[in-house]
């Protein structure tokens, strides 16, 4: 019997102060709605970049437009921060940070398994399949794979849920998604990477916590706090990250 293909409709928002969780004049950090898409793709729909671009024209009346430059991305079901640079020189110190690995992330996972071991790293080879937008972890070195490191605790269970804290060492597609899936704890509703179900919300139970790093011109610590979607399930887990 073949199901109907469930037609998810993407609900635009525009961006608002109470998205903003950090700005001055180099940077700017938003809580990332699960749905947007960072960058412009194929689907057409209004990106994240292009919505924060019109936000800072109207707030400081540009009419010519803003300077806006993407430094990373999470994946559209991701919730959480992201960063933005506001001009070229900040941009440029930021993806060198990124690169050398001086941006320290913390993301959160609800899963329904249990971890075992509760706490460890973890090692895989990655190889994308541009085609089908999907990653494949690999225990050794194969032909054309990136590695990808992360480690992981077990913070809290609640429900049958457990909540898991990511610390990505490094930054490949997908990464969390289907490492955490290698462990045997696809996240709740990612059904691309082995959870029976998906969400009919766009979303997956992965949310971008925290981000931490030496500002690239101020060179003050900055330390990033996204609180996590009302959405009537993360809530119950608030209280147990860092920063709730």
């Amino acid at each position: 019997m073949n199901h109907p293909k469930v037609n998810i409709k993407y609900i635009n928002h525009d961006i608002t102060d109470d998205d903003i969780l950090y700005e001055d004049n180099h940077l700017i950090a938003v809580n990332k709605r699960a749905g947007d898409i960072v960058q412009v793709d194929d689907t057409g729909d209004e990106s994240l970049d292009d919505k924060v671009k019109k936000y800072i024209a109207k707030k400081y009346n540009k009419p010519n437009g803003a300077f806006l430059g993407v430094v990373h991305r999470l994946d559209r079901p991701v919730s959480g921060v992201i960063l933005f640079a506001k001009t070229s020189k900040a941009l440029e110190r930021i993806n060198a940070m990124f690169k050398g690995r001086e941006m320290h992330k913390t993301y959160y996972a609800v899963v329904r398994n249990r971890p075992q071991p509760p706490a460890g790293n973890l090692v895989h080879w990655l190889v994308k399949n541009p085609q089908k937008n999907v990653t494949k972890a690999h225990d050794k070195e194969v032909q054309g794979s990136q590695r990808a490191e992360l480690n992981y605790k077990l913070v809290a269970e609640l429900g049958g849920y457990y909540l898991i804290e990511v610390d990505p060492i490094t930054g490949r597609p997908h990464q969390i998604r289907v490492q955490l899936s290698t462990l045997g704890c696809p996240i709740v509703g990612d059904n691309k990477y082995g959870y029976p179900r998906g969400s009919l919300r766009k979303s997956i139970s992965l949310h971008a916590r925290r981000l931490e790093f030496i500002h690239p011109i101020k060179k003050e610590p900055i330390v990033i706090i996204a609180p996590v979607p009302k959405d009537g399930f993360w809530e119950r887990f608030e209280g147990m990250m860092v920063g709730g």
